[in-house]
């Protein structure tokens, strides 16, 4: 049995719906723990808590790569038109110079984007961490001036009365011309070359499964989404999951090497 994290967002139960299910012929049996990406992210460099698989964020690979893990070319999060947003109420200047942004984790896709796009402005404004589902609320109640919000807010933040102050999806694509990298799947090298060719190619599977028959994992989506709006979850995962999840093949692959340019 493998022990495996990712987390409970509509896109990796879309994912691994199907391996954690047990449809998927000859797959390893999983032991599967359900963790926010900046959990895992912070378990890389804890003997004690890594696992044999994790989903972390594209920004902590190489601390992945440091401490034992390998990177598998397929279930992960990449694409376009699907990065985080920077949001503020109406009428904010646009200025975030002394101005203080809300973001949900340091060692995430997102606030590495965030900081190279606030140095390319020549900003650099006070960083306050909180729990993601308080970012909008906060932004509204103008407790921070901004927020930078990733995932299903892409959908919601209007709902809140917030304005987006910029698509840092937009700002990558346009600036590199590549897909943007958020999330990727790492295995623990020890695990050996065969393991990880059977654990590949399991994921893989999974991957087409949940092509083949998107409705046969609505009801594990859904239990694990924190009663989600349905058409939110779908949206969710039509956004973030793609060819890249079944193959980051060589853009993707650039598209890595850029993010660390």
């Amino acid at each position: 049995m493998l022990t495996i994290a990712y987390s409970p967002c509509p896109n990796d139960t879309f994912i691994f719906h199907a391996w954690a299910h047990a449809l998927i012929a000859g797959a390893p049996e999983l032991e599967i723990s359900y963790a926010d990406i900046d959990q895992t992210n912070g378990w890389l460099a804890d003997p004690e808590r890594g696992l044999d698989l994790m989903k972390i964020s594209a920004a902590a690979l190489p601390d992945a790569l440091a401490n034992g893990y390998e990177l598998l070319p397929c279930g992960g999060a990449m694409g376009r038109g699907c990065g985080p947003l920077v949001l503020a109420a109406p009428g904010f200047d646009g200025s975030l110079a002394g101005r203080t942004v809300a973001v949900p984790s340091l060692r995430s896709t997102a606030f590495l984007l965030f900081r190279q796009w606030a140095a390319a402005r020549g900003e650099s404004p006070e960083i306050k961490v909180m729990q993601f589902r308080d970012i909008m609320p906060a932004v509204r109640a103008g407790e921070v001036d901004a927020g930078l919000v990733i995932h299903e807010a892409r959908f919601t933040y209007q709902q809140f009365g917030l304005e987006c102050l910029a698509d840092l999806g937009e700002w990558w694509e346009s600036t590199t011309g590549a897909p943007i990298p958020l999330g990727v799947i790492v295995a623990r090298s020890a695990l050996g070359p065969e393991v990880i060719a059977n654990v590949t190619a399991a994921l893989r599977a999974s991957v087409d499964h949940a092509f083949a028959h998107p409705e046969d994992s609505h009801a594990y989506v859904l239990s694990l989404a924190e009663e989600m709006d349905p058409d939110v979850a779908r949206r969710h995962i039509e956004l973030y999951v793609n060819e890249f999840s079944r193959d980051l093949g060589p853009e993707g692959e650039k598209a890595l090497e850029r993010l660390f340019a």
